[in-house]
């Protein structure tokens, strides 16, 4: 499971990103997917239980997004 970092508020929020975006890239696609099911279970967990959303019977739905 993943750590919880808590960050200064003198660390500015770029070099927070940096350090972030670093992390990631170093892991591997497994990794990668492993956290986000564990994001996923932490934030049902946190609606009691409840997913944020539902599937609407609307199978997989690509549209482009307006700039």
């Amino acid at each position: 499971m993943s750590r919880l970092k808590i960050y200064s508020t003198n660390v500015s929020r770029e070099s927070i990103l940096r350090e972030r975006a670093a992390a990631y890239q170093q892991l591997s696609s497994r990794e990668k997917i492993e956290q986000l099911f564990s994001l996923i279970q932490v934030s049902v967990s946190l609606n009691g239980g409840k997913p944020l959303k539902y599937p609407q019977g609307k199978g997989v739905v690509i549209s482009r997004k307006n700039h």
